[in-house]
């Protein structure tokens, strides 16, 4: 993320169960999570062709992230960083935010989310 605008593929609300959390329970069992991704894709040629090769398949990547959240982690920003190397392994993708936030976060507190936001070049 440069500061120039690029064209994004937004992959809004995918949502999973993940390991993820520093108590105790939450490393026992995985919890729900939702996830938010913007691809920097040089958008173009697909728009000109009509056709998925000149564009970042969005469902290999989100399989691919789906895969990438079985490995438990403790910290979401880890579980974010994971993420955002899923997106950055394909060569089209020029940069990638990535959003993942807990749906039920164990505090004492009405407290809809708890989540990261990174950004990764």
């Amino acid at each position: 993320m440069t500061g120039i605008r690029a064209d994004r593929i937004e992959l809004k609300g995918l949502r999973a169960m993940a390991v993820v959390g520093v108590l105790d329970h939450e490393k026992l069992a995985p919890q729900p999570v939702e996830i938010d991704l913007a691809l920097d894709v040089d958008l173009r040629s697909a728009g000109a062709t009509d056709d998925l090769v000149d564009t970042v398949d969005y469902g290999a990547i989100t399989d691919a992230c789906m895969a990438a959240l079985t490995e438990p982690a403790v910290l979401l920003e880890t579980a974010a960083a994971r993420l955002a190397e899923v997106a950055l392994g394909d060569p089209r993708v020029t940069g990638v935010e990535v959003a993942i936030r807990k749906l039920r976060p164990p505090v004492a507190h009405d407290l809809g989310t708890a989540g990261v936001r990174i950004f990764r070049p």
